[in-house]
């Protein structure tokens, strides 16, 4: 069958057409997939990181303004050094200041590594730790403690709990 010079003319661009348009689609597809993939690895790396950092404090004792492992922590310090320390970001001083710093997050889509507020001082953004997951978080808790793993469905952690936000370098 022979087709006039204009009809063909239009019927190869528009065959030439679909044929970029399938290879665009699935170049964009495979983005896509790597895309998905390498935020996933970044998301996990982050939170690793944060992990490895706060859980590696375990056991330094609580003093009140402390932000190092030399002189001790406070529920901030010991929030800012993890975060400085494994992601590079200088965060606010207290932790009423950190509450608005990230991104909130809902208590049902808490990831490790997310930062975690209570009232403690019947003022809300008093206390804040990192979550850890399975409802659990570490924190440096009060004078005369250590920094340890608590769990956030305890009823003196449930009933303070003021929120949550995420952090990112990014």
């Amino acid at each position: 069958m022979s087709f006039p010079n204009p009809l063909r003319t239009l019927l190869l661009a528009s065959c030439l057409a679909t044929a970029l348009l399938a290879q665009t689609a699935q170049a964009l597809e495979v983005s896509a997939s790597t895309l998905t993939e390498s935020t996933v690895g970044v998301v996990a790396d982050r939170a690793q990181r944060m992990l490895d950092g706060a859980l590696g404090l375990v056991g330094i004792r609580y003093r009140r303004g402390g932000d190092s492992t030399e002189t001790g922590f406070d529920c901030s310090g010991f929030v800012g050094f993890v975060v400085l320390e494994n992601l590079g970001l200088r965060l606010p001083r207290t932790a009423r200041e950190i509450s608005q710093a990230g991104e909130p997050v809902g208590k049902t889509e808490l990831e490790p590594g997310d930062l975690v507020f209570f009232n403690t001082m019947r003022r809300a953004f008093s206390h804040v730790g990192i979550y850890i997951g399975d409802n659990q978080f570490v924190h440096a808790p009060r004078s005369g403690q250590k920094v340890r793993v608590e769990d956030m469905r305890e009823s003196y952690w449930a009933k303070r709990y003021n929120g949550a936000r995420r952090v990112s370098s990014e």
